[in-house]
């Protein structure tokens, strides 16, 4: 086992009752999290260069830099999401999980998920992949509709939007707690503030999902993704995918918080 994947059972087994530990340990190794956690800082930094630019009018200096460093800490997201994915595991059949994702097949969708994610990172590979499934669609490209079966079998469009919506309510809470916003706007303003998101949000959201999972599981026979299918639809499937939305939906929702709060302490012109 890989030394990051064995670092995942003993973070875990710290946390949780053994019998627990394992089986959440055993599942998240097989989806190799520590390396889905390396990539999401990465996105997390790029994330916060680009607030210190346009939002802070490109004052993000080494301080905020620094703090967003900090806040993107893959040990620090480790800790909020494996007792979550832990928890929220509870009861289901986390063998079905590991047994899949363990197998050969498994195995070739983490390494092209995770692949095609960090891919991604480059903003003119994410670019090109939007163009290609533009091309799919035009061409009426039959992978699509092995596509959309997996997208509906994990609701990933609901489930991304309503991720999104959290994130910005938890930013603006954060800018408030900072003192950034100004004092008459109540809670109900900042709950229609992130509703009217909600739109582009999903636009985003589509785009993403769509030529992500297009650009991932192009190398994939169809009947691997039909086998794929299968098991997202499968109770495991869909027990796996609810623990893994819980557990990233709260990771997103700190590090969205500290990003508010630390935005509006650089705007304040406060020492990070």
């Amino acid at each position: 086992m890989p030394r990051l994947a064995a670092l995942v059972i003993v973070v875990l087994a710290a946390l949780l009752p053994r019998a627990a530990a394992a089986d959440a340990g055993r599942v998240a190794a097989a989806l190799d999290m520590p390396r889905v956690l390396a990539v999401m800082r990465s996105e997390g930094l790029a994330y916060g260069e680009s607030l210190g630019r346009d939002m802070l009018q490109g004052r993000g200096g080494a301080g905020w830099q620094a703090e967003v460093s900090r806040i993107y800490d893959t040990g620090r997201l480790a800790d909020i999401v494996l007792p979550r994915f832990a928890a929220a595991l509870d009861g289901a059949d986390t063998a079905a999980m590991a047994g899949f994702f363990e197998g050969a097949l498994g195995r070739r969708i983490v390494e092209l998920e995770i692949s095609a994610r960090e891919a991604f990172l480059d903003e003119a590979i994410e670019e090109a992949a939007m163009l290609r499934l533009q091309e799919m669609a035009e061409d009426k490209d039959p992978r699509l509709d092995r596509i959309e079966a997996f997208i509906e079998a994990g609701d990933l469009i609901e489930a991304n939007v309503a991720g999104g919506l959290n994130s910005s309510l938890a930013f603006w809470r954060g800018l408030g707690e900072g003192g950034f916003l100004a004092r008459e706007m109540t809670q109900e303003d900042i709950l229609a503030e992130v509703w009217g998101q909600e739109p582009q949000i999903r636009a985003d959201t589509e785009d993403w999902v769509w030529s992500y999972l297009a650009l991932a599981y192009e190398p994939l026979t169809d009947a691997d993704m039909e086998a794929y299918i299968a098991f997202a639809e499968s109770p495991a499937g869909k027990a796996m995918n609810r623990a893994l939305f819980a557990a990233f939906d709260a990771m997103f929702a700190d590090v969205s918080y500290r990003l508010g709060l630390a935005a509006a302490r650089e705007l304040a012109g406060e020492e990070l």
